[in-house]
């Protein structure tokens, strides 16, 4: 075993875990996945901006054009659970490395593409390679880092998730403002070849290898299946700009159907003594985990949306530029960076009541804007709106990562890849529920009229609805702990007022 394997702490073929010895590059090692992780959850949302040069230029119809968003997410959520169990079971310092090399080079052909149909096909297989990298991040954290670090670790990670969903719009537009010209949107997706090289370079010397559990089977039915069933549940969605949901409805519950044939069949395999790929003990043991995957699908089902209806409020309805719209929703971005970072700190001592609270400053954040943008004058009400946006952005912070930490903090690190694509497999849904449904209700609500505030108040209160939702999930969550707490504190008393450990005393 190499010695980044052995400082690592991974686990062995009898899958109990090495002594833990830390990594001294674990930290620039942590960098060069975060860089990885941010490019490509940044592609999610950050071509946005650019779908109307793009339709303009490659003379692409909207439903072609709405596929290089949707195609993407469509793809990468597809990759999750299967790469993360690949990374698990082989070696994910060599799964990432090689998404990583696969995603600069489908970038480059992407803003290489010469007509629409070659751009879709390239944006499918970078949204493939960008699955496949995705829950080896989350993965090396947990080889990587052990207690307060962890936290620590996690809030980047979060951080990273937060910047990159809030800021892919002002970005997207400070890219075409500066590339002029109809060509400009190519460098959108160029912008990532340098980068990507780069970190393709420092992983290699900066990443530890993992030490295969020993069991390199790969179940191969499930990964037909839950591919098949996620598929099916996000397939009218990606299409919802095209009808897909009035034509191809009755793809819901076949999509639940074969889930449950998989969740079957996955307790079916774990009866045999054989890994699934998915280990449905995940949802029933591990503590936190079942929940704080419910309370991240819930949140990104809004927090995903708001940002496209945001950017056809302020490009449509305010006629703003892509750069001016992007900036107007910085704040939002500036105030989840820093919140995420110092949450990651706080998540020992505080726990799910971060989540809570971070949850409940969103949703002010966000009603707080809506309102301001509905009832103050035009001209100022993107200025008195960026204060609020702000303090939902501090609560952004404090959810996506304590719930990350508490979620995958007692997942076994042999488990650590498939946990972390499950868990992020139920945000890209969440995302694609959000992105598909908040647009699709604002022009609902918009109509053939003008009334722009109007249309934003209503999509942005579905918005915050979801996360009310996802709040009240999170409460129960940190009763609960309160509660088992207080008996675990109320038994260590007992036992310690015993007259048999007086005896001993």
């Amino acid at each position: 075993m190499t010695a980044a394997a052995s400082a690592a702490g991974d686990q062995g073929p009898d899958g109990r875990e090495d002594e833990y010895r830390p990594d001294p590059r674990r930290w620039r090692a942590l960098w060069v996945t975060l860089v990885a992780g941010f490019m490509s959850l940044l592609d999610v949302t950050i071509v946005a901006v650019a779908l109307p040069t793009v339709q303009h230029n490659l003379h692409a119809s909207p439903a072609q054009v709405q596929w290089i968003v949707s195609g993407y997410s469509l793809t990468f959520a597809l990759a999750l659970v299967t790469a993360g169990r690949l990374g698990d079971a082989l070696d994910r310092r060599r799964i990432f490395l090689m998404a990583l090399c696969g995603f600069v080079v489908f970038s480059a052909a992407c803003g290489a593409a010469p007509n629409i149909t070659l751009l879709v096909v390239a944006r499918l297989a970078q949204g493939l390679a960008a699955g496949f990298m995705a829950p080896q991040n989350s993965a090396f954290i947990q080889q990587l880092f052990r207690g307060a670090e962890r936290g620590r670790a996690f809030g980047y990670f979060g951080a990273t998730v937060g910047i990159s969903s809030a800021s892919g719009p002002l970005l997207g537009g400070t890219i075409l403002a500066l590339a002029d010209g109809q060509q400009g949107w190519r460098w959108i997706f160029y912008v990532n070849v340098p980068i990507g090289i780069l970190a393709v370079l420092l992983g290699r010397r900066l990443l530890p290898r993992s030490r295969p559990s020993g069991r390199r089977h790969v179940d191969v039915p499930g990964v037909l299946l839950l591919g098949l069933g996620v598929l099916a549940l996000m397939y009218p969605l990606v299409q919802a700009e095209a009808g897909g949901l009035a034509r191809l409805w009755w793809m819901f519950p076949v999509g639940a159907s074969i889930l449950t044939v998989f969740v079957r069949w996955q307790y079916r395999l774990v009866a045999r003594g054989t890994r699934p790929l998915l280990d449905p003990r995940l949802f029933t043991t591990v503590r936190g985990y079942a929940v704080g995957a419910g309370v991240g699908t819930l949140y990104f089902i809004g927090f995903s949306g708001v940002w496209l209806v945001f950017a056809l409020f302020y490009q449509n309805g305010l006629a703003f530029s892509p750069l001016r719209s992007g900036l107007a929703v910085t704040p939002f971005a500036l105030g989840s960076a820093g919140a995420a970072v110092v949450a990651g700190r706080l998540v020992d001592r505080y726990g799910r009541l971060l989540t809570v609270c971070g949850l409940a400053g969103v949703i002010c954040g966000l009603g707080g804007a809506a309102l301001l943008l509905r009832f103050a004058p035009v001209g100022i009400a993107p200025w008195i709106a960026a204060p609020v946006l702000f303090l939902g952005g501090i609560g952004g912070g404090f959810v996506v990562s304590p719930n990350i930490t508490m979620t995958l903090r007692d997942v076994p690190v042999n488990m650590a890849g498939a946990a972390g694509g499950a868990l992020q497999t139920g945000q890209r849904l969440g995302a694609a529920v959000g992105t598909a449904a908040l647009p699709g209700l604002f022009y609902m609500v918009l109509g053939n009229g003008d009334d722009y505030q109007g249309a934003l108040v209503i999509a942005l209160g579905t918005a915050i609805a979801g996360m009310v939702t996802s709040l009240a999930l999170a409460v129960f969550d940190w009763r609960r702990d309160r509660r088992l707490r207080g008996m675990h504190g109320k038994c260590t008393q007992e036992v310690a007022n015993s007259p048999m450990h007086s005896r001993q005393s």
